[in-house]
């Protein structure tokens, strides 16, 4: 018995020495644990333009949250598809996590995450991550805009109603113009909920499109918005990074009956008596998620909260990855606001159809692929990235325009 008993008490101190030892070598000490996380940012261009300056915003508020714990790497204005310098460089500066802000750095972000391991990537508006290679540390998100879209477009045909019922127009001039970057899903989808959510209000609303074939040009943007405007359009709206189609609304507004509708930021200080409202993608819940999983070395899709599709995840109006902003009521219809908080609210309740009627859309590349909108389409039901890509017949014009 005394035997066992020394043997037991041996056992538990050898025990003891073996625990303490290990713990002196694989428990972070305290200076590793308070180590300075760097975080670098890419942007394709910078906060002179609403788009990178909507994300700066949550490179600030990073900055501001975890005080003391990040250190931030900028890198703007640089070319989409000429970025390898550019994050290379925040990986040579000890970068730990990167996020890239455009769909056309997501190529090279991945080639350059599968050859550092070490460091987590994240590019913004990007549907590459669940394609192979899959990597463990290379992941996508973006905000369910067409939620936000189809709210403008609510707002958007409520004016347009209001300018027939007052004959400020007649139901046939009840135009919409759109300057869009390029003909990706992205921007298809988001034109086509808009239009679906000014159909609501105004039937007779139809639209037309003017492709920049660039995300930030703030002369071509002001340009195509002009040539839509003389295409007889009444309200102007975009997904293009600058505030040359707004500029172009408040100028025209001096001869013509033109409003604007914005995206990424108000565009009132820009066109005070012409914009009527904007949305925006908020980046901060996913930035501060993704930052704050690194620190605690726990999976990205784990921490963030949203729509998880493996390495890919977003959000929209319910998780706050989606803000319609402030409308401005000088020149909104009457109840604008009204309706915007109920459509808000049929969001965040999951019970508002976008992508619904008597409509067919046309895939712009292949004549003979069609899509029925009276069966409905989810839209971001597989990934964040947008997927809808058909151009509604009858309704929606595409400007051939440079």
């Amino acid at each position: 018995m005394k035997q066992n008993i020394a043997v037991t008490a041996i056992t538990a101190i050898c025990l003891l020495i073996i625990y303490t030892a290990a713990s002196m070598f694989l428990k972070p000490s305290e200076n590793e644990r308070n180590k300075t996380l760097k975080v670098g940012f890419v942007y394709d261009s910078d906060e002179s333009t609403p788009y990178s300056y909507n994300f700066i915003r949550a490179q600030r508020e990073a900055e501001q949250l975890f005080n003391g714990r990040i250190e931030t790497f900028v890198r703007n204005n640089v070319p989409e598809y000429d970025c390898d310098d550019a994050i290379n460089s925040l990986v040579d500066a000890g970068c730990s996590l990167i996020f890239t802000n455009s769909y056309g750095f997501g190529e090279t972000t991945k080639r350059i995450a599968a050859e550092n391991s070490g460091i987590q990537f994240c590019s913004a508006t990007c549907d590459n991550a669940n394609t192979e290679p899959v990597l463990s540390n290379y992941h996508t998100f973006m905000g369910e805009i067409y939620e936000g879209r189809y709210v403008l477009g609510a707002a958007a045909g409520l004016k347009l109603q209001e300018l027939i019922n007052t004959q400020a127009i007649k139901p046939s001039q009840a135009k919409i113009g759109y300057v869009g970057a390029y003909p990706y899903p992205e921007v298809i989808s988001g034109y086509t909920a808009f239009l679906l959510g000014a159909r609501k209000y105004c039937p007779t609303a139809t639209m037309e499109v003017a492709y920049t074939n660039t995300w930030c040009n703030y002369a071509l943007e002001k340009k195509c918005a002009e040539a839509l405007i003389n295409n007889g359009c009444v309200i102007i709206s975009q997904h293009s990074d600058t505030i040359g189609p707004a500029v172009a609304c408040e100028e025209a507004s001096i001869s013509k009956t033109v409003f604007h509708v914005g995206y990424n930021h108000s565009m009132v200080d820009i066109a005070p008596t012409t914009s009527i409202i904007a949305a925006r993608i908020n980046w901060i819940p996913y930035v501060t998620g993704a930052i704050k999983a690194v620190l605690e070395n726990r999976s990205i899709e784990r921490v963030v909260k949203g729509h998880v599709h493996g390495n890919d995840i977003g959000a929209g109006i319910a998780n706050n990855w989606v803000q319609v902003l402030e409308c401005n009521i000088s020149c909104a219809a009457p109840k604008t606001e009204a309706e915007i908080k109920r459509i808000e609210s049929n969001f965040i309740k999951g019970r508002q159809k976008v992508f619904y009627g008597n409509y067919i859309g046309v895939n712009p590349f292949d004549p003979e692929d069609t899509y029925d909108l009276s069966s409905g389409y989810i839209e971001n039901k597989n990934a964040s990235a947008p997927s809808f890509h058909y151009i509604l017949k009858d309704v929606i014009n595409i400007l051939e325009f440079q």
